[in-house]
């Protein structure tokens, strides 16, 4: 059960109105590697975690990714907020007003729509936890390449703050897979490799690690 607060996590308040910045945004709401995949994938990747500490940790990331998501729409509403037609097709807005005006929609920047084929659950706690890690640094790099290219105060505050919770997360998933590799390497018969370890092959060591 969730919990809404009617806040941003991070407040958004944009004074000048920008389209073009808009388009680049919207990659991070409905993008490869945005906050919608995110928020997908950890909150379905947790049921298959084998430790409740790793549960929880999916659980909170992926409900602050859906607070993300929150923030990034947020962005590009008021970037797109009372701007005519005209100034929005000057703006590089078209293609994207023609199919939704200025509704928020998830797309990338370059205007595919969104596809869970960006994200995986295995069921596999180490390539899972992998794979987060993975993401966090692809968001992370799409939050650099968004501040390389705008010059809105108010938007790169926002971006910033945003970019720095990838990198918590990134460090919160680091630790999370060595608890799991630690737990796996004390029944593991490769102790110094816990990435050999496969626990479809060998369910018995695996329970004997989970404490089961």
């Amino acid at each position: 059960m969730f919990q809404y607060e009617k806040t941003l996590q991070y407040p958004v308040k944009i004074s000048r109105p920008n389209a073009k910045l808009a388009k680049m945004i919207i990659s991070q709401l409905g993008g490869p590697d945005g906050e919608l995949g995110a928020s997908m994938r950890y909150l379905n990747q947790r049921y298959t975690m084998p430790l409740r500490e790793l549960q929880g940790l999916l659980t909170d990331i992926g409900t602050e990714e859906l607070s993300h998501m929150e923030m990034v729409s947020a962005l590009v509403y008021q970037l797109t907020k009372g701007l005519t037609p005209e100034q929005l097709e000057a703006q590089g807005f078209a293609d994207y007003f023609i199919d939704h005006t200025t509704g928020i929609y998830p797309v990338s920047a370059s205007g595919v729509p969104f596809s869970v084929e960006t994200l995986q659950s295995t069921g596999d706690a180490i390539t899972d936890l992998s794979e987060d890690m993975g993401a966090e640094q692809k968001a992370r790099t799409t939050y650099d390449n968004i501040l390389r290219l705008a010059d809105d105060p108010d938007v790169r505050d926002v971006i910033r703050f945003l970019r720095e919770r990838e990198i918590v997360h990134f460090q919160r998933f680091g630790e999370g897979l060595r608890m799991i590799q630690d737990k796996l390497s004390e029944h593991s018969p490769y102790p110094n490799n816990p990435y050999a370890f496969n626990t479809s092959f060998d369910k018995s060591c695996f329970k004997r690690a989970m404490g089961r």
